[in-house]
């Protein structure tokens, strides 16, 4: 018996389990400011920043106003996910960030 062609329901469903949503980084950089899980500075570029949160790794933009948005962030299990994927939805981690989040992540950030 042949096996069919995949069909977009399970073309979306594999994309959904290898990749990430804004939530799951959100969910790291919540943590990360509620002083949970350590923020580690990977690398510093005049506007990216790259971070380490238990094991997860992101790329952050920085702009004049200070933390801008996330462009991609890599799960420990491999999973990843970035711009384009958050952009579908009209979201991205950091837009789920309460201020004083936000505020903690760049004090963060600031002393790294």
């Amino acid at each position: 018996m042949p096996i069919p062609p995949p069909t977009s329901e399970s073309r979306a469903a594999s994309a959904t389990a290898s990749s990430l949503n804004s939530r799951d980084v959100y969910q790291r950089l919540r943590d990360a400011a509620l002083g949970v899980s350590p923020l580690i500075l990977r690398q510093r570029q005049a506007d990216v920043i790259e971070v380490a949160i238990d094991d997860w790794h992101l790329s952050l933009a920085w702009d004049c106003e200070g933390l801008a948005y996330c462009l991609g962030a890599v799960s420990p299990e491999g999973r990843s996910a970035g711009l384009e994927d958050w952009h579908r939805y009209d979201t991205d981690p950091v837009s789920l960030l309460s201020l004083w989040e936000r505020a903690q992540i760049e004090r963060l950030l600031a002393r790294a």
